[in-house]
């Protein structure tokens, strides 16, 4: 288990001297603070990052990259499509999930445009060219793809689809080790430094320091196992992460993704929000998770997706991430995917990145056979797919409105590749914030000097997610979170 570190504040007046001192202080050298750097400096304030590894970058420099953006971008534009900040806040109202927050949705989509600009301005690269396969991420430099589902069912119904997965350009990427994430962050973290901010590296944060009238005012930290007191004069920002990686925060909060934390880094131990708890910090959406079904996307379409029952559950052209969701907490994280053996074969050729790409666990020459060497109740894969091939047969998915350029029923031989345990994820939930950033109290009001973004806040995603959401409102409510810290 992780340990839990105390994280009593500190009274200010227990402070004997401050070995550091800036305007603004940020705890956290990812997306978000990041972004915070860039517009706190930007305003005029001096500006210090507190980073615990020994360099910048964070969750985002290891992550594909996507930034979800819409409404409209000159990127959209260039790659011949078209979007409204209407359209996208109506995906994004249905595909957030229950407990989605309408107005931070309506208040991100209409700033999208211009945070577009702001992040193109801070010469992040983007390629206009659109990446039209089903995929986890571009096969190569292009700088945008469908993310979350749009062109799915049932989003295809509630709002015109348009991607919105902006992905900065880069050469040479090694999928699952060097990808895009980190062309968005060497640019930010550029333009911080140019404008002036400062970055202290292998620090962990510990506690807040805070005045007798409840302002915060300043973080103790440690460095190389001293302890260290930093001062804010203005405002401190926390921007460290998820608590994907505290094992006693997920057993208490996310227990279904308990052993299975994936695609964040073991520094989201839940520091900040542990910290601004202390306060009397508010909570939201602490049990909502986003998570990945490890299997190539160039399969789930070709094939079907069925439980434990035998039965199909979910359009298998949607956004894995979704099927993930579905998967671990509908079916019990029990998925079989059946596939054919030429549907297999086209899979394993197509242009992708074959990331997770599996072999069949079970291949037979019928149906019935592979029912029973799976260990399924007699006739009840027989009768799934016999409905699904007859059905796809005329170009229907009248069950789960599969897109008609996937129907094709399922030949022989067949195969069936096991997905139970194949599913982890990261955490959702974190602090309340305003749209500003500030931290709110239970009681409903901002905690003074303390603001907050990224994944250690309730963001855009509640109980949904689409790839990118983390970069966007990460970068999106870092910059927000930067520029009212600065103010004071």
């Amino acid at each position: 288990m992780t340990p839990q570190h105390d994280v009593t504040p500190v009274p200010a007046a227990a402070i004997g001297a401050w070995d550091q001192e800036a305007d603004v202080v940020i705890a956290g050298y990812g997306v978000a603070g990041a972004a915070a750097a860039v517009e706190a400096a930007r305003a005029g304030a001096d500006v210090l990052v507190l980073e615990r590894t020994g360099a910048w970058g964070g969750a985002a420099a290891m992550a594909g990259g996507f930034i979800y953006l819409g409404g409209g971008t000159a990127l959209q534009k260039a790659c011949g499509f078209d979007d409204s900040v209407d359209n996208m806040a109506a995906f994004l109202n249905a595909a957030m999930g229950p407990g989605a927050d309408e107005n931070r949705i309506a208040d991100y989509c209409a700033g999208s445009v211009e945070h577009f600009e702001w992040l193109s301005g801070c010469d992040v690269p983007f390629k206009a060219e659109f990446f039209g396969e089903p995929g986890w991420e571009p096969m190569g430099d292009q700088g945008l793809m469908y993310s979350g589902g749009e062109n799915s069912y049932p989003f295809n119904t509630i709002a015109t689809p348009a991607p919105r997965g902006h992905v900065p350009q880069m050469s040479n990427k090694k999928q699952g080790e060097a990808s895009a994430g980190y062309m968005l962050m060497k640019p930010l973290v550029e333009t911080a430094t140019a404008a002036g901010a400062r970055a202290l590296y292998d620090v962990r944060v510990q506690r807040l320091i805070v005045e007798s009238d409840g302002r915060v005012a300043g973080i103790q930290a440690r460095r190389y196992g001293t302890d260290i007191n930093i001062r804010a004069r203005r405002g401190v920002v926390l921007a460290t992460g998820s608590f994907a990686y505290n094992d006693a925060m997920v057993a208490q909060y996310a227990p279904r993704i308990a052993g299975r934390p994936a695609a964040s880094i073991e520094q989201h131990d839940g520091q900040a929000i542990r910290m601004a708890q202390a306060l009397g910090a508010d909570l939201a959406h602490m049990d909502a998770t986003e998570v990945a079904i490890f299997v190539d996307p160039q399969q789930l379409v070709r094939g079907i997706l069925v439980n434990g029952l035998g039965q199909r559950f979910v359009a298998e052209d949607t956004y894995p991430g979704r099927i993930g969701q579905l998967t671990l907490y509908h079916q019990d994280n029990t998925a079989y995917l059946i596939i054919d053996g030429d549907s297999q074969e086209e899979a394993m050729a197509a242009p992708s990145p074959q990331l997770m790409m599996r072999p069949p666990t079970w291949v037979c020459d019928s149906v019935a056979d592979l029912e029973q060497e799976m260990g399924l109740a007699p006739g009840c894969l027989q009768a799934t797919v016999a409905a699904y091939n007859e059905a796809a047969g005329r170009g229907e998915d009248p069950l789960l409105h599969k897109k008609r350029q996937w129907l094709k029923p399922v030949g022989s031989p067949v195969g069936a590749i096991d997905l139970r345990e194949s599913t982890g994820g990261f955490t959702l939930g974190g602090l309340q914030t305003t749209l500003d950033g500030e931290v709110l109290h239970v009681s409903g009001q901002p905690i003074p000097g303390l603001y907050a973004a990224g994944r250690s806040t309730a963001g855009l995603a509640a109980w949904g997610y689409a790839s990118g959401v983390s970069l966007g409102d990460g970068s999106f409510y870092g910059r927000r979170a930067g520029g009212r810290a600065a103010k004071g």
